[in-house]
């Protein structure tokens, strides 16, 4: 029988940021049901950092991992996390009122911006069509990241201080029992841990539940993506990202191929998400009548699950009615973008601290984040 301070559930990034964030100062394990870490969402990323991508919390959160990935812990990775890439959202005529939303967003936060023409979304993208583009916005500073050695980082910056990290570690038993959780795994093993945090990503209500603790509403959407190959005689490697900017699909470079998503949210249970042809078929059509990419195969298509909670905010803090039951969950599709400042958020609350003091200056506070903000809690 072994004991730990926190005993966090899922390794993908939100469970590994915390794990790494928490290792050191606390003793730690992060047990995961799968055989290897991120199989689901976050191994499924379109590994994007926005700082315009999300509600205010998100973009918060976005904006206070930058200083993280600009200059990670000696030894994180062997090389930037971050690359150059830039964002453009373009609109029709009508849709330019959007642009005017997602620009004033980006001026409250300090994220650089530039307005664009036409002509000039066409410069920076050639492929798009001009009856369908009347003017874009470019978020210079977006970047592609390197979700493989961010995440791989963060697991091993965990074992490095001691953390004790498990795979095929599914929790088939959860009970309450004094001042500390009785957790049961595969094997018979029955592990003590004074907090469990649930970073379970689509099946975080499903870990509740088996807890005895009331579900936040978790809901699981699926996302689709898939990968093109480049239109003959056309180098896409310097194409910034590009959003349409009511989000109805987006596409951007991906290892010499375009890698294209149609935005979808398709409620789901939790589970080993597949993609629909009917959507990658919808996704295709809209991205011709938008730009002249050529659509000979679809390479490999994939889905994962995005899921939120009724606000769309993460949900990051202790059970307000069940003692030692800490909730990571509710990423959405901004997980990989946010760990490093989330992963931060979570060991400070979880270690009974204030949030960090540049996530604060930020605006944002331990109450958008709790559990307690959901309606019948506590």
């Amino acid at each position: 029988m072994a004991d730990f301070d926190f005993l966090i559930i899922g390794s993908g990034i939100a469970g590994a940021s915390a794990a790494a964030m928490l290792a050191g100062r606390a003793k730690v394990a992060l047990f995961e049901r799968e055989s290897a870490h991120g199989y689901h969402t976050t191994g499924r990323s379109a590994a994007l950092w926005s700082a315009l991508y999300g509600n205010d919390p998100i973009r918060a959160l976005t904006v206070a991992s930058r200083a993280f990935y600009d200059q990670p812990p000696q030894g994180f990775a062997d090389h930037p996390l971050l690359m150059p890439r830039g964002c453009l959202y373009f609109a029709r005529a009508d849709q330019l009122g959007r642009l005017d939303e997602i620009a004033a967003g980006a001026s409250a936060l300090g994220i650089a911006t530039r307005r664009l023409t036409s002509d000039e979304c066409i410069a920076l993208c050639p492929v798009l069509n001009r009856d369908r583009v009347a003017g874009g916005l470019h978020e210079l500073d977006a970047m592609d990241i390197d979700v493989n050695a961010l995440h791989q980082g963060f697991l091993r910056q965990c074992r490095s201080l001691g953390g004790d990290i498990r795979n095929d570690a599914e929790i088939l038993t959860l009970e309450r029992d004094g001042d500390h959780w009785r957790v049961g795994i595969p094997g018979g093993e029955v592990v003590l841990a004074a907090v469990v945090i649930n970073a379970a990503g689509a099946w975080a209500d499903v870990v509740a539940e088996r807890a005895g603790v009331t579900p936040i509403g978790l809901m699981p959407l699926k996302r689709t993506a898939f990968l093109l190959d480049q239109p003959d005689g056309v180098d896409a490697r310097d194409w910034p990202a590009v959003i349409e900017a009511d989000e109805a699909f987006y596409f951007k470079p991906e290892s010499g191929r375009i890698l294209v998503s149609p935005c979808d949210e398709t409620p789901s249970p939790p589970c080993d998400a597949w993609p629909e042809d009917l959507d990658v078929a919808e996704c295709v059509e809209r991205l011709q009548q938008a730009a002249d990419i050529p659509v000979r195969r679809i390479l490999r298509a994939w889905a994962g699950l995005r899921s939120f909670v009724a606000d769309r905010t993460p949900v990051i803090g202790f059970d307000p009615a069940s003692s030692g039951f800490f909730w990571l969950a509710g990423q959405g599709g901004y997980g990989v973008q946010t760990a490093p400042a989330a992963g931060r958020v979570a060991a400070a609350l979880a270690l009974g601290e204030d949030l960090p003091a540049d996530v604060r200056a930020l605006g944002l506070t331990a109450e958008q984040l709790s559990a307690a903000r959901l309606g019948g809690r506590g």
